[in-house]
């Protein structure tokens, strides 16, 4: 499994990204809204051994890609896709990145190409986000796209501690401009 774009390629997490992928994920800025945050370099060692046991495209299950800058091969962060169990339902995106590397549109463009691949190739009709409205940098990445608010849950999930809202982003593949 590879994408590549202008700036980026999307493969399988290595054993080598451990450490990378703990450091970053486990930040508390990166982590704040983030539903799995690594205890230590075990835990995310641990996580890798998962994801690398589990075929990718699994049905009812996520998916973690590494995203790695192309010209250099450095982890710059991760995307994780919930492949539901057809491609009658929603395909679902999540995406980490690096403090250093926020900011840049390398989310933006690894988003773009998987999208490219859901409503294309992988034959999907709809994807779906699912954020939390105070995490505002996601919220406009959504929008970046194309994505439209259908629902905004309020206090609808308990999450580290708090009630948390949950605000419902959709786009169907025909709306999907490749453009955008």
């Amino acid at each position: 499994m590879g994408i590549e774009t202008a700036r980026l390629r999307l493969d399988r997490l290595d054993p080598a990204d451990a450490p990378a992928l703990f450091a970053y994920r486990g930040d508390e800025a990166v982590a704040r809204y983030q539903g799995w945050k690594p205890a230590d370099v075990a835990d995310a060692e641990a996580f890798i051994a998962g994801q690398m046991a589990l075929p990718f495209g699994t049905k009812d299950a996520w998916c973690q890609l590494a995203v790695r800058d192309r010209a250099t091969g450095e982890l710059v962060g991760d995307l994780g896709i919930h492949f539901p169990g057809s491609t009658l339902d929603a395909i679902e995106f999540g995406v980490s990145f690096r403090p250093e590397k926020q900011g840049r549109g390398y989310a933006r463009e690894a988003v773009g190409a998987v999208l490219d691949l859901a409503f294309g190739e992988w034959g999907y009709r709809r994807a779906v986000g699912s954020v939390d409205p105070r995490n505002v940098a996601s919220v406009a990445l959504l929008r970046s796209l194309g994505f439209r608010q259908e629902a905004h849950h309020v206090e609808s999930y308990f999450f580290r501690g708090e009630w948390a809202d949950d605000v419902i982003f959709a786009l169907l593949a025909r709306e999907w401009d490749p453009r955008a």
